[in-house]
């Protein structure tokens, strides 16, 4: 089946949707504000050497200079501290000196970024590491045979010439030939004209940027099955197809420019995608549906039969929800770009040959998903317990924040709650205090409660302690908030 990719590119926001046959399977959002500088690569200028402090301060052209310790100096870890000690940083580095460095923790607030000499480049499959010549492989992956057999295979795609060495990432895992030999040709490219630019210019100045996740589509995204990648901007269209014509020309026939009146995302309605995601309800077809909660240990998924009641009986109509909903869940895991821990709650089934129906279709519509992912069997509970890589943040942490009202439970009092609370604290307040009148301000939901189903209440309350009780709407407060007020 064919996948579409769609990028819709703003000044402040660049969103990317992957479709298949019309649907979003999943959405990738990198805004302008939150892209970080850890892993661009400078040519910086020593502006300060501190010998008591064993570092240095860097001018890589930020509005603080960048902090470079002993221990990040790459020629200091080479060293063999048994046989002699670690050369001081005064003799590395002297004040004026241009340096390569690469920025390995952003600024934070009063700090300046961290730095190291030691530079690596992070492909979709490998990092290269200039400076070094030895292949490593990634430690998660434990498959002894898979690790050296990797191995062998790059050590046959890297060029007799090659001076540097490449660490294998766990997406690395049944890559073939052809996608290694493509990142190796990509990352010494990439290498080639950091150095050519290092040495046409002067501190200090940016030699590398990480990819922003409009050309990562490029690199990462595309594979044989993709049929189009369309482009809303017509700027970054063109700066995307040098970048294609550069390190990946086979991604250029794919690409097109969107020129349609209507907004790209509305037009295959990714926007009502986009909505639908942030819910917790998934409705299925069939008249089922899912209850998605993520909180933070992990994520829970419950299959409900709901309205569906087509099957010639009950098992017949529980098999065939579960099935929609295996295809659903692998939909929604991402879309929401859910990681972690995963509990799947499907609807009880007796049939030992539907559970395995169930299982091996979950695990095969899993087989699209670029993710790492393990699925167990059902648990005696039912219970299907799967993990997901984390690679990024969620759909809902990207867009959303904790509610202000409930801070995070999910639930808010209700209000006549609300107005219980209010009437106990005016007891407290009376007895403590002697005011001439009493002021409640609250949510317009808490006052209507008040001045109709609670009237007799707050009447009978009023003529207890001898006072006067008045109501205001505050339209800034929500549910939950109240004051009273000491006239």
């Amino acid at each position: 089946m064919s996948e579409d990719l769609l990028v819709n590119i703003t000044p402040q926001e660049t969103r990317v949707a992957l479709m298949l046959q019309g649907a979003v399977q999943e959405l990738h959002i990198e805004r302008t504000s939150s892209r970080g500088r850890a892993g661009n690569i400078y040519l910086g200028k020593v502006v300060r050497v501190l010998p008591g402090m064993q570092s240095a301060f860097i001018d890589i052209g930020l509005e603080r200079a960048a902090f470079l310790h002993v221990a990040d100096i790459w020629e200091a870890r080479q060293h063999d501290a048994s046989t002699s000690p670690v050369p001081p940083i005064e003799k590395l580095l002297f004040d004026g000196q241009s340096i390569m460095v690469q920025v390995v923790k952003d600024p934070i607030g009063t700090k300046g970024a961290r730095l190291s000499t030691q530079i690596s480049i992070a492909g979709r499959m490998l990092v290269y590491l200039p400076q070094d010549s030895h292949i490593g492989i990634s430690q998660r992956i434990e498959n002894e045979a898979e690790r050296i057999s990797l191995k062998e295979k790059l050590q046959k795609l890297v060029p007799e010439d090659e001076k540097g060495g490449f660490i294998i990432r766990t997406m690395a895992e049944d890559a073939s030939d052809a996608d290694l030999h493509m990142d190796v040709n990509y990352l010494r490219k990439t290498w080639n004209n950091i150095s050519q630019q290092s040495k046409k210019t002067g501190p200090p100045a940016l030699l590398y940027q990480d990819l922003s996740l409009a050309q990562r589509v490029l690199r990462d995204f595309v594979n044989d099955e993709t049929a189009t990648i369309q482009i809303d901007s017509r700027e970054n269209f063109v700066k995307l197809s040098e970048f294609a014509t550069d390190y990946t020309p086979s991604v250029l026939p794919k690409m097109a420019h969107y020129t349609g009146e209507r907004p790209l995302f509305d037009l295959y309605s990714v926007e009502t995608e986009i909505e639908r995601a942030l819910g917790k309800r998934v409705d299925l077809k069939s008249g089922g549906y899912l209850i998605i909660e993520q909180t933070e240990a992990m994520t829970t998924i419950d299959v409900n039969t709901g309205s569906y009641v087509n099957g010639r009986n009950f098992d017949d109509t529980i098999f065939k929800t579960n099935l929609e909903a295996a295809h659903a869940i692998v939909r929604q895991l991402r879309l929401r770009n859910l990681g972690g821990i995963i509990i799947l709650d499907f609807i009880d089934m007796e049939n030992l040959e539907h559970r395995e129906s169930v299982l091996a279709e979950l695990k095969k519509a899993m087989s699209r998903d670029r993710t790492k992912v393990t699925v167990s069997e059902f648990s005696a509970l039912g219970l299907v317990e799967m993990t997901r890589k984390r690679t990024r943040e969620s759909l809902a942490h990207v867009l959303c924040e904790i509610c202000p009202a409930c801070t995070g439970k999910g639930q808010v009092k209700t209000a006549r709650t609300i107005a219980y609370e209010i009437l106990r604290e005016l007891l407290r307040e009376a007895k403590q205090f002697n005011p001439k009148e009493f002021r409640i301000l609250a949510s317009q939901l808490v006052i209507d409660l008040f001045l109709e189903e609670e009237s007799q209440h707050l009447a009978m309350l009023g003529d207890f302690i001898g006072k006067p009780i008045s109501l205001q709407v505050e339209s800034s407060f929500h549910q939950e908030q109240y004051d009273v007020i000491l006239m």
